[in-house]
C-alpha cells in the first residue's frame, strides 16, 4: 500500500491532468486552489468559484477541507467562511475517494440538490423553502456579482477593500484561457 504523501501527490497530479485550473499555495502539495465551475442545467451554470483545498496529513484516511473563496449564495455553503456542508466530506469520506471525485461529483451534487433541513446559511435556507423563486433570483445574482469567470483570477487568500487587481495579474490571462476550451 502507498504512503499518504504518494497517494496525496497521485490525487493532486490527476486533478492538474483532468479539466482543473489548479494553484498550489507556497508550493505545497497539501494546499491550494482548483477553480470550479458551476454544474450545466444548475442554478450555478456559468459561475467559477476558486475553491481551497486542504489535504490533511492523513489523506486519503480523512477527508480533505474545502471551502468557497468567492462568495457563494447556498443552503449549505456558509457565507462568510465558505465552509462547505457536504456528509461524503464531513462524515462519510472513504480512502475509496479521491479529489476528482469532489469536483466532478460531490460539488456538483451539492450545488444541483441543496439540502436546506441542514443548513449552514439558515437565511438561504429559509429563503429557499419559503419563496423558490426569490432564491433563484439571489443564486442568479451571487452568480453574477462574485462568480464571473474573468474575475476568477482576482479572488485570493488576502483580500482587502483596497486591493485592486494590477494589470500583471491581467497579463497571464491569455495563458489560462487557452487551456478553457469547455467553456
Amino acid at each position: 500500500m502507498s504512503s499518504p504523501s504518494k497517494r496525496r501527490e497521485m490525487d493532486l497530479m490527476k486533478l492538474m491532468m483532468s479539466d482543473y485550473k489548479v494553484e498550489t499555495i507556497n508550493d505545497s502539495m497539501q494546499e491550494f486552489y482548483v477553480d470550479f465551475h458551476g454544474p450545466k442545467d444548475s442554478l450555478y451554470q456559468g459561475g467559477v468559484w476558486r475553491i481551497r483545498v486542504e489535504l490533511p496529513d492523513a489523506y486519503p484516511y480523512k477527508s480533505p477541507s474545502i471551502g468557497f473563496i468567492n462568495k457563494i449564495y447556498h443552503p449549505n455553503v456558509d457565507e462568510m467562511s465558505g465552509s462547505v456542508c457536504l456528509d461524503v466530506i464531513n462524515q462519510t469520506w472513504s480512502p475509496m475517494f479521491d479529489l476528482v471525485n469532489v469536483f466532478e461529483v460531490f460539488l456538483p451534487q451539492l450545488l444541483l440538490y441543496p439540502n436546506p433541513s441542514d443548513p449552514l446559511n439558515g437565511e438561504a435556507a429559509a429563503v429557499m423553502m419559503r419563496d423558490r423563486a426569490a432564491y433563484e433570483q439571489r443564486v442568479k445574482e451571487y452568480c453574477e456579482k462574485y462568480a464571473k469567470p474573468e474575475d476568477i483570477g482576482g479572488v485570493g487568500e488576502e483580500k482587502s477593500s483596497d486591493e485592486e487587481v494590477s494589470e500583471d495579474e491581467y497579463s497571464s490571462d491569455d495563458e489560462e484561457m487557452a487551456g478553457q476550451a469547455d467553456a
